[in-house]
């Protein structure tokens, strides 16, 4: 039979939440004492108490806690979550305590459990298991990932490919004029180097270079887009700046879905490019960094409409810049200054090393 939207779903049923629960069983410990609830601190006995609780609930079943059973574990996990989170949001995130992320990272996973075992909609306990993977810390050698991947891989592909379609439909608008670079300013580009030539040529005299071809052969060269993200990730819950810098007062975090972020702020499909400058660490005098500890890597200039006036050294900071185009990746020396701006909805990875 076929499921919303034209794509065929997993079979529905009690046969199939019943193979469903034992897939995910099979993620932990065979016995309840093998559930060691181990944490890395000390917290207060009534929390001990309520762990102990829902783990009886979990193994006391036979086999899966139905009814009665998976609704007091529910419950289990939401006072959990509720008063392991007061402590995760009490002060800075360095101070909070592992054992706490620990806690919650239990009460997500007792909920996501308890959700699977009544039978009730995967997107809820998916997202469980994404709250706990981002705020908690692990527990029970990473159980939350091997979790998440169960469960996503049972979520009706209609669904996905519905969150896909509707990214599909959107209006299309021009990419904005990108800034025209100079070439006594431009970065200069290597094809295919060789890594001899690229280590004595740029890594060891740390000077930037655009690289290109390098990562023809990479399988998101040719996969990636605002639909295949839909479909393969719509439905995880991820952090997402908000905001033009991360430095303005209006700049903020918010965990969305992946399908809610692309639905509420990707309005293109065209993307791809971003606007790159890069300073040398000898011009950071002249970049006026903050002289908070927080942001004492960050420039106060804006490099693009800088006040002179205010900033009047910066007129000193030679530069290099590029339009960086698909395809293409950009070695950045060790403490050089960047500013980068997206030109397009674009995609990137990042790889850091000493």
């Amino acid at each position: 039979m076929a499921a919303p939207g034209g794509a065929e779903g997993p079979a529905a049923g009690p046969a199939a939440g019943g193979a469903l629960w034992v897939e995910v069983r099979a993620l932990l410990p065979g016995a309840e004492e093998g559930l060691t609830l181990a944490l890395s601190g000390e917290v207060e006995d009534c929390v001990l108490t309520l762990l102990r609780r829902a783990r009886g609930l979990l193994y006391g079943a036979a086999g899966r806690p139905c009814g009665a059973a998976a609704a007091a574990l529910r419950r289990l996990g939401d006072v959990l979550r509720d008063y392991s989170w007061e402590k995760l949001n009490a002060g800075p995130w360095r101070e909070v305590s592992k054992a706490w992320r620990q806690v919650y990272a239990y009460g997500c996973l007792f909920g996501a459990l308890a959700e699977v075992a009544a039978g009730r909609p995967l997107a809820p306990a998916v997202r469980l298991c994404d709250m706990g993977l981002l705020m908690g810390a692990s527990v029970l050698d990473n159980v939350l990932a091997r979790l998440v991947r169960v469960l996503q891989a049972h979520l009706p592909r209609g669904k996905r490919r519905a969150a896909a379609e509707g990214s599909a439909k959107r209006i299309r608008i021009g990419p904005p004029p990108a800034p025209v670079v100079q070439p006594e300013d431009a970065l200069p580009h290597l094809h295919c180097p060789s890594l001899e030539h690229f280590r004595d040529n740029y890594l060891i005299p740390q000077k930037p270079v655009v690289l290109e071809g390098i990562i023809d052969h990479w399988p998101c060269m040719k996969k990636w887009s605002v639909d295949y993200f839909c479909q393969v990730a719509g439905c995880r819950t991820v952090p997402v700046e908000l905001g033009t810098r991360y430095t303005d007062e209006e700049w903020s975090q918010k965990l969305m879905t992946v399908s809610d972020f692309i639905n509420q702020y990707i309005v293109n499909e065209v993307f791809g490019r971003k606007y790159i400058r890069l300073y040398s660490p000898q011009d950071s005098e002249n970049l006026y960094p903050h002289e908070s500890q927080i942001l004492h890597n960050t420039s106060q200039v804006d490099v693009e409409d800088p006040d002179l006036v205010k900033f009047p050294d910066f007129r000193k900071a030679a530069f290099q810049s590029c339009i960086l185009m698909p395809g293409q990746v950009l070695f950045i020396p060790v403490k050089y200054w960047h500013y980068v701006r997206s030109l397009d909805i674009s995609f990137s990875v990042s790889f850091w090393w000493s």
